[in-house]
């Protein structure tokens, strides 16, 4: 096995997620699990494969297996919301920035 449990306890680390021993366990073998898959499949030779088509690469108006693709549009400068109109809609701030509830305790 390539994952241990301390790799498993690490993730979880940064993840914030709390595991009890045997969900850690559980973990370890399908890490593993999905990394030997990856393996097998990094064996096909996969040279005759042509690239597959990608959306950002198609340009504008291009077609792909007959279905049109909509040009994205262009970026248009727009007048933001002033700062101070911004402020007096939050329920807390500084008067320079929201102020918001901490989400995340360690």
């Amino acid at each position: 096995m390539r994952i241990t449990d301390k790799d498993v306890s690490y993730i979880a680390d940064l993840a914030n997620l709390e595991l009890t021993a045997q969900e850690r366990q559980h973990m370890v073998k399908d890490l593993d699990s999905i990394l030997s898959y990856i393996d097998k499949l990094n064996e096909l030779d996969t040279s005759d494969v042509p690239p597959m088509a990608q959306l950002a690469a198609a340009g504008e108006n291009a077609v792909t297996d007959s279905k049109s693709i909509p040009a994205s549009r262009e970026d248009q400068l727009r007048p933001c919301l002033p700062r101070t109109e911004a402020m007096q809609n939050a329920p807390a701030t500084d008067g320079q920035f929201f102020k918001v509830p901490k989400v995340i305790e360690r």
